[in-house]
């Protein structure tokens, strides 16, 4: 398989694209000029509603989404649109990936070097790739699994991850993420951990029966958990299986 979650490409036209999109999502469009973007689009409260690639195509500008978002993002970017000269369309692209060197036409996927490249011209991706083993050896959360609309971006690792721009100015969202980044210290956060046995997603974590965090995406004997930073440590437990976080 070319990825874990399928995707829908949506094509975004219109003069007044760039603008509409740089004042909604977290990173800096204007980044564009140099390739792919990932970035997000939040409540007004700061809290996840959905992650994806832009990507420069000519006159318009592509959209890369987990395909169980693509349907309630086009109806939020369509209710933000009012009567900017913008459109926004499904497509029926299929995104390829692959790791090592980015080919002619390519995109570097900025989240991680492990990432590899993403490809929207019909080439074939790379199949043979365990995504999941390399999204968790990096801490790479994924649509739907660590990224809930419970999720706030920096304890998702957005900054690490080159999916928010703190320079570029507001978007929705923008003041608590900002607030967060400035002002507070990080208490709460995704990480790898070591894992013996194995659990389902979700399952609570604890020590000395306290709760500490919630048990994601696990490959081999690594796992990756939120976690409360200040009960965090080598002797925990997600149900039958043991859990040590390294710091």
């Amino acid at each position: 398989m070319t990825s874990e979650t399928p995707r829908t490409v949506l094509r975004i036209t219109g003069t007044d694209r760039q603008d509409f999109l740089q004042g909604l999502v977290t990173n800096d469009v204007k980044k564009l000029a140099d390739g792919l973007v990932y970035a997000a689009l939040l409540t007004p409260q700061g809290k996840y509603l959905a992650d994806f690639f832009l990507v420069p195509d000519g006159d318009a500008i592509l959209l890369d989404v987990a395909t169980p978002m693509a349907a309630a993002l086009t109806q939020r970017l369509t209710m933000y649109k009012l009567r900017a000269d913008v459109q926004i369309t499904p497509t029926d692209i299929v995104p390829a990936c692959g790791v090592g060197d980015t080919p002619d036409g390519a995109f570097a996927d900025r989240r991680h070097k492990a990432l590899g490249w993403r490809a929207y011209d019909g080439r074939a991706g790379q199949d043979s790739v365990d995504w999941k083993a390399i999204r968790v050896a990096h801490c790479i959360p994924e649509t739907g699994i660590e990224l809930t609309p419970d999720t706030y971006l920096l304890e998702a690792g957005f900054d690490r991850l080159s999916g928010v721009d703190f320079r570029k100015g507001c978007y929705v969202g923008q003041e608590v993420t900002a607030r967060m980044k400035h002002k507070t210290e990080l208490k709460k956060g995704l990480a790898v951990v070591q894992i013996i046995g194995t659990a389902p997603v979700g399952t609570p974590i604890t020590a000395d029966g306290k709760p500490v965090g919630t048990l994601f995406t696990q490959s081999g004997d690594q796992a990756i958990a939120h976690l409360r930073f200040d009960r965090a440590g080598k002797d925990m437990q997600a149900g039958e299986a043991s859990v040590s976080w390294l710091g």
